[in-house]
C-alpha cells in the first residue's frame, strides 16, 4: 500500500521538528536514507542559495552516497541543524569510514535552508543543532512507509509563497516499470503559486485538474491580499526546496540529471522562479532497489515523473497550509482565501 508520499520509496523516512509561539515560526525536516545510504545529487538554480555539503554531491567528487538530507528554516543560521543530524549519525556509526575502527566515521549530510527569519516575531528564533537532532530522531522513530505530515510543519513551518502561506508537501507515483518516484517539497517562494486572473493554483492548471474559483470569491481574495501587501514587510529572501527520490538504481550523474529536470516541476507551480532572492535547490536520492532498464532512454520516465511529483507536492503544500497572523506578519492560507 502506498501513502502518496516520499516514504513510498522503500527505506526512506521523514522527520519534522517544529517550533511555534513565543517568537518562533520555524523548523527542520530530515530525510533519512536507509542503512547503507543512498546515491545523491543536487541541482541549485536559485540566485541566493544557503547550502551545506552540496559540492560533495558533484559526480566528479568522491562521495557517492549519503545518510540524510536536511531541509531547514532559519536561513544560513539554520544550517547548524545539520550538525545535530551528524552527531546522531556518528552515534549510530553511520557515515564514511575513515579508519579501521567502526566508530571512526564522517557522516556526509547535505543541507539547504529557506528564509523565514522573523516570521514568528523574533529574528533570533531559528533552528540549531538541537532542532536537527530532534528531526532526525523523529525520522528514525517513524514507521517504515508511513504517512508524512504536510503543511506548516518542520522546514515548512514559517514558509510563504508570495503573500499566501506555504509549507511542506509530498507526492509519489509508481511507473509502469514498477519503479517508484516521489518528492517532498518546502514551498517558500518569492513568486506566487496563484494565477492572478482566476485564483487557481498554477500547479493544478498545468495538469488541467481544477475548477476555477467563482469570480466573487476571487475578488474577495484579491482584496484581502491587497490589504496584507500594504501591512506586511515584503519578503526579502525565499527559497523552494525539494527532495526527489526513486527506488531505481541510478548513477550519481543520472541522479544529478533527475535533480535538474525536477526543477521544471517548480516552474509549473510557482511563477516566477529561480530569482536572485530565491535559493531554489533540488536534491535527488536513489536507493537502487530496482534495476533501471539498460536502454539509456529508460531514465526519461523517471525524469518526467520527478518534475510531476514536485508540482503535485507544491500544490499539496499550499493546500495543506494553515493561516498565520502574528507578530511577524499575516499570511492567509489558500484554503482561507478560496475554500476547498
Amino acid at each position: 500500500m502506498t501513502v502518496d508520499a516520499l516514504t513510498d520509496v522503500a527505506g526512506l523516512r521523514v522527520g519534522h521538528a517544529t517550533r511555534t509561539g513565543d517568537g518562533w515560526l520555524t523548523g527542520t525536516t530530515v530525510v533519512l536514507a536507509p542503512e547503507g545510504r543512498a546515491v545523491a545529487a543536487v541541482d541549485v538554480r536559485g540566485g541566493g542559495p544557503g547550502t551545506k555539503e552540496t559540492d560533495a554531491l558533484d559526480p566528479r567528487n568522491v562521495v557517492h552516497k549519503v545518510e540524510a538530507i536536511v531541509l531547514t528554516g532559519g536561513s544560513a543560521y539554520g544550517l547548524d541543524a545539520a550538525s545535530g543530524v551528524m552527531a546522531w549519525l556518528e552515534e549510530q556509526r553511520r557515515g564514511v569510514r575513515v579508519g579501521s575502527d567502526p566508530a571512526h566515521v564522517v557522516p556526509v549530510v547535505p543541507a539547504a535552508c529557506v528564509f523565514d527569519l522573523g516570521r514568528g516575531g523574533d529574528f533570533r528564533a531559528r533552528p540549531d543543532a538541537g532542532t536537527g537532532r530532534a528531526a532526525v530522531e523523529a525520522a528514525a522513530a517513524s514507521e517504515a512507509g508511513g504517512a508524512v505530515r504536510e503543511g506548516c510543519v518542520g522546514a515548512g513551518t514559517g514558509a510563504t509563497v508570495g503573500l499566501v502561506k506555504g509549507g511542506i508537501g509530498t507526492a509519489s507515483t509508481v511507473l509502469e516499470s514498477g519503479i517508484t518516484v516521489a518528492a517532498l517539497v518546502v514551498a517558500n517562494a518569492a513568486g506566487s503559486a496563484v494565477e492572478p486572473g482566476t485564483g487557481a493554483l498554477y500547479g493544478e492548471l498545468s495538469h488541467g485538474l481544477v475548477d476555477l474559483p467563482e469570480a466573487h470569491v476571487h475578488e474577495a481574495a484579491r482584496r484581502r491580499l491587497a490589504e496584507i501587501a500594504d501591512t506586511n514587510a515584503p519578503p526579502p529572501l525565499n527559497t523552494t526546496l525539494a527532495v526527489v527520490a526513486t527506488d531505481a538504481g541510478l548513477t550519481k550523474a543520472q541522479a544529478q540529471k533527475l535533480a535538474g529536470t525536477s526543477h521544471d516541476g517548480i516552474a509549473r507551480a510557482v511563477r516566477p522562479v529561480h530569482l536572485l532572492n530565491d535559493g531554489d535547490t533540488v536534491f535527488a536520492l536513489a536507493t537502487g532497489e530496482r534495476a533501471l532498464d539498460a536502454d539509456p532512454l529508460a531514465l526519461n520516465d523517471v525524469l518526467a515523473a520527478g518534475a510531476d511529483m514536485v508540482t503535485r507536492a507544491i500544490v499539496r503544500a499550499v493546500r495543506a497550509a494553515e493561516s498565520v497572523d502574528g507578530p511577524g506578519g499575516a499570511w492567509p492560507s489558500y484554503g482561507e482565501l478560496y475554500g476547498g
